[in-house]
């Protein structure tokens, strides 16, 4: 299985763009204007991959949120009593703790 989350490789990518764009700029101020539009060329094709793995990235996120509001509405038609236990427990432990300070 991949031990590299997808969150992990948006990061590990943005720093690889940074980086290039880095070296990229350098190289093509040094070797003049037909560098330029190759190095601006090569940056904005890495950008859209770049665009489509956040895509990528947010819409997976959107999917597991989905499956977790369906996973905790499905546990609470399961358990009713047990969620109103929890959730009076939570506000008493809340309200404790604002009145506390």
């Amino acid at each position: 299985m991949d031990t590299i989350t997808a969150p992990q490789r948006v990061t590990q990518a943005l720093r690889d763009i940074i980086d290039e764009t880095d070296t990229l700029l350098k190289s093509a101020v040094a070797a003049g204007d037909r560098s330029v539009d190759a190095a601006r060329s090569e940056l904005s094709h890495r950008l859209r991959r770049l665009r489509l793995q956040v895509d990528d990235l947010q819409a997976e996120a959107v999917h597991r949120a989905r499956q977790a509001a369906r996973a905790a509405d499905a546990a609470v038609h399961d358990h009713p009593y047990r969620a109103m236990g929890i959730g009076a427990l939570a506000g008493v432990l809340l309200g404790w703790l604002v009145a506390r300070r």
